[in-house]
Order: structure tokens, then C-alpha cells, then sequence
């Protein structure tokens, strides 16, 4: 008795011990940020305390934080990815090799302690500050960090500087020293070269003293609207300061952003769901009509935006007219104003969608870029086409809207330059298989798995997803899990084909002799296929093929008169023989996949048709 005491006693120890190894976990950072900028050197300085909780189960012997300036000195990794690449984003080209002092970026820390005790063991490279701690943090610890820095604002190159082609000041992005995340996979200290961001989850205070003619956009909630006046404010207060000192909050957010512009007009809307939407823009022939109409159009867009994706949580969002192009950051966008107003509009929604991927749900840019940038792309996609379906915009309503994405995709494989998604975001060989893979195959990964899994449970799955992923990290099993939970399929094939590999799908329709239609697997990556046969007297039946790796099957989701769940195509079988009702004299023609979702990179030999007799 005693060594069967003995012994469960050690079994539920050991379990317990994997239970809170394998249970998810995230650290915590809460930022306190006051910075003096000095807009005539266009340089600032700076103290931030950090209270960060490390709730890993493991001991921390180091810190890293990021310097993201310091990616735009001559010969920085970012300058000299930059001109080796085969294909260099345009807008950074050889220009930092060519930067001089004083328009480089530069940040430094100068002193750094933790609970009150002076750290030396530093060493900076690069963009990266590493510390070696004498103090080890142990498993759920809390410390304080206590630094000083300084900096220089850039050149306005990638994202973040100083006088953009529009003439905006500063574009305030990547520019206070960020702690590194640490998570299950270790530290992700990784060099700043021009790709996204991946950050700890906290609350950040932030005060900004600047020239007082500036205006500011900003992440967070403004404490002090009446001090500010700026259309913060309904009215302006007398005998402003030479500087004013602004002061946001934001909780539950793993970054912070700001732009400042003496000429920015502030406009303001209250959403339906009482969102307030902030609105920067520099006023000009070019910018003025357009930005006047967005914040109506934004404020539509939120409802539909909330009841598909996912509620909304913060109580501000500012689209700001600054940085390089868009770029996405908590509570608030960086997007160039110059546009007509489809483009203003389709660049300020993609960026807010944002906020549900990545910025709520944090999943690692930098290693899952296509959750980030290509689930983003899909909900744009959906929005876009909701609000032309409104009259809010121009353009042409489709059944099919993701049809030129997937046409486009199709293509692209032909070109022997794709890379599979699963490559870091810095290490793709060129940036046109990098935005294709995390754009366009991250957007049709989505488009998959509405065919694969039916409409019905596809946005039951992408709700739950949201609400039980945000304000975490989700990987590709996380979310892909979701998904199977939801339709009671097996679905890790999809993601391992989709994501490890560059495989394609090519289905056919080879013969019909007496009601025996023979299917072919022209290609390598395994699909179930829904077959409409449409008959002379427009009546229609459809055909579902499962995969017998999926252990189940879809509710039908076609228009149909009549269904069939056929047997299971077995994925190591290039043909399968179809069964079919119909006669051959009957039948108008066969079609698979005609709701257009399956990303078929050869639709020509999708199709039957019966042969004309004249």
C-alpha cells in the first residue's frame, strides 16, 4: 500500500508538472514612456519603466530589446539586405547607404537598471540590446526596469521618419526601446530588417512634450483633451505652452504608435457601437474631399466588421496620414493620404482589419506572416466587396470575389519563384514570394477552408477563433485546431500541405461513358470536391467527394436539387470513378467546384459539357 501511495503520488507530481509546462502562457510588459522631442534637431530623449512579469515557467538569465532606428545607418542589415536583394522594395532601395548624420537613425540606451540595481553586462548590435542578468527572473516574477535613451528620427525610408512624400513631420512608429517577446519557442530577438513585429501584451502610459503647434495621432485614449484643445477638445485652450505635454494610456496592447504634424485637420465620428474614430490628415487639393467622406464610410464599415470578425475592443481607432504606404499598429494606422477615395478607403480598411489580425489576435509576424497579412487580406476582401454592396463605394458586386486573387495565385506558381509559407518573414529568398506567400496564399488559406469545411461552420470558426485566441499568440496549430473543433473534421493535412509545402491542386473531369464519370488527381495536394452535373432541364445534382484523411464530410453549401456524399477519395489515388444518376443524354454539363473556392491552378479541365448535335 504505502509504495502505491508512494507511486501515485509521484505520478500526479509529474503530471502536474507537464500540465504546466504544456499550458499557454504569455509574458507581460506594462510601459511607462516620457519623451522630450526636440523637433529642430528631430531628435528626443527619453526614460521608460517596464514592470515585466515573466509567467513562463522558466528562468530568465537574459533580456533583449529592440533599436529599431538603428536599422537606418549606411551598412545596417536593413541597407545592405536592401541593395542584395533581386527585387528591393522601391522605397528603400540603396537610400540608407546613402544617409548622412544627420539623417540617420540612431537609439541608444544609456542606462538601463532592474529593481533599482544598475545593469553593465549590455552589449548592443545592430538593432538588437542584449542584457546578461546577474539576477536571474524566475518563474512568475516580477521585476522593474528602469532606462534612459536617445534618438534620432530618420529620413522618412520604411514606416517610421521624418518628412514623408506627403509632407507629414514625423511618422512615430518602432520608436521607443521594445522589449523582446519570450515564448514557448524561447526569445525572438530578431534583427530589424524592414519586415513586421511581434510584441509582449501590456498597457502602456505614455507623455510626449513637443512643440506646441504640432498636432498628434496616436495610439491609446488622450487624458488630457483639455489641455490639448487640437479637436480633442471643443475648445481651445488660452496661452499655450511652447511645448505641450500629451499624455495617452492604452491597455492591452503590445505596441505603441504616434504621428505629428503642425497642419493636420482633426476630424472626429462616434461608431454605431460608440467607437470613437479619429482622423489626421494634411488638407490639400488632393486629400480633402477624399478624407472628408472616409470617416462615414469607416463608421458603416464597423458594424459588419464586429458581427463577422469579431467585436472591436478598444474604444478608439485613428486613421493618420503619415509613413510610407500602410502600416498597422494598435488603436491607430499610418496610411498615406493622396488618394482617390476607393484607394483611401481600401488602404484604411485593410489596416484596421489589422487590428483584428495582429493586434488582437498576436499571432508571430515573423514566423506566421500569411495569419497576419493574409487573414487581413481576406476580412478586406469581404469588407471591400460589403461596402460596394451598400453604395458606400464604386465598383462592381461579385459571387466570386475572391476569383482574381486565386487567378492571380494560379499564375504566380507557374513562375518557379514560390516559397513555402512557412519560411521566416526575413529569410524568403525575395520580397515578391514573401508578399505573394503572406498576402495572397494566407488570404486563400482562408478561401480553403470555407470550401473544405462548408460556409456554415466556416463562420462559426472564424467567430471562435477571434474570441478564443484574443489578446494571445496563436500559432498555425492553434488556429487550425479552432477549426477542427468546430466542424468535428481532421484538417492537419490542409495545414501541413498548404503551409510546409508549395504543392498545388489540379482537378479534372476526364471521361463520361454510361453514367461513370472518371476524376483525375492531376496534381499533388489532396482536396474533397464538390461535382455539380447540370441537367438539360436545369435541374441539378451535386456530388461531394470527401478525403478520407478528413474522417468526415461538409453540409452541402452549393445550389443544388439533389445531394450525394459519395465514397472517399483516398489522397494516394491519382483517379476515382464517380457513380453518377444522370444519363449521359440527360446532362448539360459537369462542373467541379462551381462555387469557385478550391484553388485549382488548371480550371480549364474542370468542365463537361455535352457536345453540340446539329
Amino acid at each position: 500500500m504505502l509504495r502505491s501511495a508512494l507511486f501515485f503520488t509521484i505520478l500526479l507530481l509529474v503530471n502536474n508538472l507537464f500540465g504546466q509546462q504544456n499550458a499557454y502562457w504569455q509574458q507581460k510588459a506594462d510601459y511607462k514612456i516620457k519623451v522630450d522631442f526636440d523637433d529642430k534637431k528631430h531628435q528626443y530623449e527619453g526614460e521608460e519603466w517596464i514592470t515585466y512579469t515573466n509567467l513562463s515557467p522558466d528562468t530568465l538569465n537574459r533580456l533583449f530589446f529592440h533599436l529599431y532606428y538603428n536599422a537606418f545607418q549606411p551598412n545596417s542589415m536593413m541597407d545592405v539586405r536592401s541593395r542584395s536583394i533581386v527585387d528591393p522594395d522601391r522605397r528603400v532601395g540603396d537610400r540608407i547607404s546613402k544617409l548622412d548624420k544627420d539623417q540617420i537613425g540612431y537609439m541608444q540606451i544609456t542606462e538601463i537598471e532592474m529593481d533599482g540595481k544598475k545593469l553593465k553586462n549590455t552589449h548592443e548590435e545592430g538593432t538588437i540590446f542584449e542584457i546578461v542578468l546577474d539576477d536571474f527572473i524566475a518563474p512568475g516574477q516580477e521585476v522593474k526596469l528602469k532606462l534612459k535613451f536617445e534618438a534620432q528620427v530618420p529620413v522618412q525610408i520604411r514606416r517610421s521618419g521624418r518628412n514623408n512624400a506627403e509632407g507629414i513631420d514625423y511618422s512615430m512608429a518602432q520608436w521607443y526601446p521594445k522589449l523582446s517577446e519570450y515564448d514557448v519557442q524561447g526569445w525572438h530577438a530578431n534583427p530589424y530588417v524592414a519586415r513586421e513585429f511581434y510584441g509582449v501584451w501590456g498597457n502602456f502610459d505614455v507623455e510626449i512634450k513637443i512643440n506646441s503647434k504640432f498636432v498628434i495621432g496616436a495610439t491609446g485614449v488622450l487624458q488630457n483633451p483639455e489641455e490639448i484643445g487640437h479637436g480633442y477638445a471643443a475648445d481651445e485652450p488660452k496661452n499655450k505652452p511652447k511645448k505641450l505635454e500629451w499624455k495617452f494610456k492604452a491597455e492591452n496592447v503590445h505596441d505603441f504608435v504616434w504621428a505629428a504634424d503642425p497642419d493636420y485637420k482633426h476630424l472626429k465620428q462616434v461608431a454605431p457601437d460608440g467607437t470613437e474614430l479619429h482622423f489626421f490628415y494634411q488638407p490639400g487639393e488632393k486629400t480633402s474631399s477624399s478624407w472628408e467622406a472616409l470617416p462615414a464610410i469607416m463608421s458603416q464599415a464597423l458594424p459588419f466588421m464586429n458581427a463577422r470578425y469579431g467585436k472591436y475592443p478598444y474604444p478608439v481607432y485613428s486613421f493618420i496620414q503619415a509613413g510610407d504606404g500602410g502600416m498597422e499598429y494598435p488603436m491607430a494606422t499610418l496610411i498615406t493620404g493622396n488618394r482617390p477615395i476607393n484607394s483611401l478607403v481600401g488602404v484604411a480598411v485593410h489596416e484596421w482589419m489589422h487590428s483584428w489580425y495582429q493586434m488582437i489576435l498576436g499571432t508571430n509576424e515573423s514566423l506566421y506572416p500569411w495569419m497576419d497579412e493574409g487573414f487581413t487580406s481576406f476580412a478586406s476582401t469581404e469588407t471591400m466587396d460589403f461596402l460596394v454592396r451598400k453604395g458606400l463605394i464604386s465598383g462592381k458586386a461579385s459571387d466570386f470575389i475572391f476569383k482574381p486573387t486565386m487567378d492571380g495565385f494560379g499564375k504566380f506558381t507557374e513562375s518557379g519563384m514560390e516559397e513555402a509559407i512557412s519560411t521566416h518573414s526575413d529569410h524568403y529568398t525575395t520580397n515578391t514570394a514573401y508578399s505573394v506567400g503572406s498576402y495572397t496564399k494566407g488570404e486563400l488559406a482562408l478561401v480553403q477552408l470555407n470550401y473544405i469545411v462548408g460556409k456554415e461552420v466556416f463562420d462559426r470558426a472564424l467567430l471562435r477563433y477571434f474570441n478564443d485566441w484574443k489578446f494571445k499568440h496563436p500559432t498555425p496549430n492553434d488556429f487550425i485546431r479552432v477549426f477542427e473543433k468546430e466542424s468535428n473534421l481532421e484538417l492537419d493535412w490542409f495545414k501541413e500541405y498548404w503551409v510546409y509545402t508549395t504543392k498545388t491542386i489540379d482537378y479534372a473531369v476526364d471521361t463520361l461513358m454510361d453514367k461513370n464519370l472518371m476524376l483525375s488527381n492531376r496534381s499533388l495536394l489532396p482536396m474533397p470536391l464538390d461535382v455539380l452535373v447540370t441537367l438539360k432541364n436545369g435541374k441539378k445534382h451535386l456530388y461531394y467527394i470527401p478525403q478520407s484523411i478528413m474522417r468526415g464530410e461538409k453540409k452541402p453549401d452549393v445550389d443544388h436539387d439533389s445531394y450525394t456524399i459519395c465514397k472517399d477519395w483516398d489522397w494516394t489515388h491519382p483517379t476515382y470513378m464517380l457513380q453518377i444518376e444522370e444519363k449521359n443524354s440527360e446532362i448539360s454539363s459537369i462542373e467541379i467546384d462551381p462555387s469557385y473556392r478550391m484553388m485549382d491552378v488548371n480550371r480549364e479541365n474542370n468542365f463537361w459539357k455535352a457536345p453540340l448535335i446539329e
